[in-house]
Formats: C-alpha cells, sequence, structure tokens
C-alpha cells in the first residue's frame, strides 16, 4: 500500500490574473465602498468595479463576497474579458476553499464557454487539481485518481507546453501508482484465496499498463507466483526472466528466482508468451 501524497501547490495563474488586470482606473474603482447585492439587481455597475471588488474581497479572505461580485459581474456583463476573467477565479476560489466539486464545475463550464481562451490550460489544471486532492487511500475506491489521470492527461496533451504541463505530468506519474497499487491490492487479495485466475488478470493489468511504476516489479514476481500455482510453468519462467532482465537487483526477483529453483525451473524467456512481446 502507498501512502497518499500530499498536494502543496502554488497557482502563480491566480496571482498573475489579478496583478495584470487591476490597473489604473480599476484600482481607484476598488476602493470604492461595495455595493449590497440587492441594490446590484436595480444598477448597472462597470465590469472595472466589479471585477476589482471580487479581486479585492479574495485577496482580503472574503470568499463568499467574492463569489457575489463574479457572478454579478457574469450576470451584467456575461461577454466582457473581466466576466471571462470572474470565471476562472471563481473556480479557483472555490478549489482553495476545499469546494472541490463546485471548482470542477465552474472549470469545465470555462472551458465549455470559451474553448480558445488563453487561461482554458489553467481551467483543466484545476479540474485535474480538484479531483488529485480528493484520491483517497490505495485501499478505497479510485475513481478520484482515474479522473485527475484523465484530467492532467487532457492538459499535458492540448498544452504540452503549458506552464501546469510539468507538474500535470508529475501528479501523472504519482497516479499511477497509486492505481498500480490498488490493483495489486486486489491482485493479492485474490491470491491469498487462491483464486487465481482474477488474481493473474490484475497483475496483467499492472504489468501491461503501470509499467513505469514502482509496482511493476512485485507484479511480476506475482505473476510468476500466480501461474506456478496454476501449473503454467512457461509463464512463470517468462516472468522471472523479464523481471530478472529489468531489475536484476530486485528483492522481487531474488523471491521469484527462488521460487522457480525449488520447482526445478529456471527463468526462461518463452516467445508465445503475452509478456516477452509486450516486453521486447
Amino acid at each position: 500500500m502507498i501512502e497518499k501524497v500530499r498536494v502543496f501547490m502554488v497557482f502563480p495563474f491566480a496571482k498573475q490574473l489579478r496583478s495584470g488586470l487591476i490597473l489604473g482606473s480599476v484600482l481607484a474603482l476598488a476602493a470604492c465602498s461595495s455595493t449590497a447585492p440587492e441594490e446590484l439587481a436595480f444598477e448597472e455597475v462597470p465590469a472595472e468595479k466589479l471585477y476589482a471588488q471580487g479581486v479585492t474581497a479574495m485577496d482580503s479572505g472574503d470568499d463568499k463576497l467574492a463569489r457575489e461580485k463574479f457572478e454579478e459581474l457574469d450576470r451584467q456583463h456575461p461577454y466582457s474579458n473581466l466576466a471571462r476573467k470572474s470565471m476562472v477565479l471563481t473556480a479557483y476560489n472555490h478549489y482553495r476553499r476545499g469546494e472541490y466539486t463546485e471548482s470542477v464545475q465552474a472549470s469545465k463550464r470555462f472551458i465549455a464557454l470559451y474553448p480558445g481562451d488563453e487561461d482554458v490550460p489553467y481551467a483543466y489544471y484545476l479540474i485535474g487539481q480538484s479531483y488529485y486532492r480528493q484520491i483517497p487511500e490505495v485501499t478505497r475506491d479510485q475513481e478520484a485518481a482515474e479522473r485527475a489521470m484523465k484530467a492532467m492527461n487532457d492538459l499535458v496533451q492540448r498544452y504540452p507546453d503549458s506552464e501546469y504541463a510539468s507538474d500535470a505530468r508529475k501528479k501523472i506519474r504519482i497516479t499511477m501508482d497509486q492505481l498500480a497499487g490498488k490493483e495489486m491490492q486486489i491482485g493479492r487479495y485474490y491470491l491469498e484465496r487462491q483464486e487465481y485466475i482474477a488474481a493473474a488478470n490484475r497483475f496483467k493489468v499492472v504489468v501491461s499498463d503501470f509499467q513505469t511504476t514502482r509496482h511493476v516489479e512485485e507484479g511480476l514476481m506475482r505473476l510468476a507466483q500466480t501461474y506456478l500455482a496454476m501449473g503454467i510453468a512457461h509463464e512463470a519462467q517468462t516472468a522471472v526472466a523479464v523481471l530478472g532482465h529489468n531489475f536484476p537487483e530486485s528483492k522481487w526477483y531474488k523471491k521469484a528466482h527462488s521460487m522457480l529453483s525449488d520447482d526445478g525451473l529456471a527463468p526462461e524467456v518463452n516467445s508465445g508468451s503475452w509478456m516477452s512481446k509486450l516486453f521486447s
């Protein structure tokens, strides 16, 4: 079982978004007293003023007021550039409060409405981060991990040069390790109960789909153990041969080699094995 990785992220986008847009008259307008939400329904307020009030509220920690200002901006000036910016800040506002479902919804809405906007990569990143923060321990359902990996993959594939792509790649590797750990846990469960076919299927997923994770070594050893129990010696020999070729110093290779020796067998790659084709 692997430990859940804690995430400590700094969001440069949010700071850039605030500092880059509050200029001149916006700063002056921010100093004005806030208009009560009920009054806003009857009075059109300039987009710059609403945006500045929302950002000022965010900076002071009043997230509720910030959302009210951004929502009112979106209502009164739905096609303005500041309305688009406020949508992204609303998504970030939800994220930093731990309101991950709301952050995902706001980010997806922004992407749907403005797919060509320059802030779309950040919206994808917020979606991935929101799911990533919800990844539970490996013993529990990993739907959040799967969604986090998909969102981060979308970001990397669509915007490989984005400033968020590097961290997204790291999150993908960590998430893959988490998913592989879950498969290993289930596989060991079946193996202990001598449900060998079910166990082999789980270990095959790890070896086939998660080769770059730290679980692949044990996955190959457990495959060898399972195949030996099933009497499929040539697959067990191949698993150990592949394990020894790729991880000769691994403790799992030493254990797997010992298992074969106890049965009078030696590591050998059999050309008909699915593993020999996978690792060729």
